[in-house]
């Protein structure tokens, strides 16, 4: 029930997100790959970076400058399994890394072969 409440608000979330800011998805993609393998969840080494998806959801400017942005990320591995992650960070025109990066795990899929 939950899942299906998130479904229709992260589908309108791009639209209220006027303040666009800083083209900063390398920063919590990047920490998300990190928590990934940390979390054994799935190796770098078994992700296929060509076909991860990055959709930026949210982006509320903050002041002197500085944006908190929320991303939407969809990662493949090698097997065709997904993992999409949802990312909450701070990010400013001069640097993307102005704060840590809060990862949501929302989806894990695994193909049978």
């Amino acid at each position: 029930m939950r899942k299906l409440l998130l479904v229709p608000l992260l589908a309108v979330l791009p639209i209220l997100s006027f303040a666009k800011g800083p083209d900063c998805d390398s920063w919590p993609m990047n920490i998300s790959e990190g928590w990934l393998k940390n979390a054994g969840i799935v190796d770098i080494i078994n992700l296929d970076e060509s076909k991860t998806k990055s959709t930026l959801l949210a982006s509320e400017k903050k002041a002197k400058g500085l944006y908190t942005q929320i991303y939407h990320f969809i990662f493949y591995d090698t097997t065709g399994n997904t993992y999409e992650i949802i990312t909450n960070s701070d990010a400013s025109y001069e640097e993307c890394s102005m704060s840590g990066v809060d990862i949501y795990l929302i989806s894990k899929s695994h193909i049978n072969k």
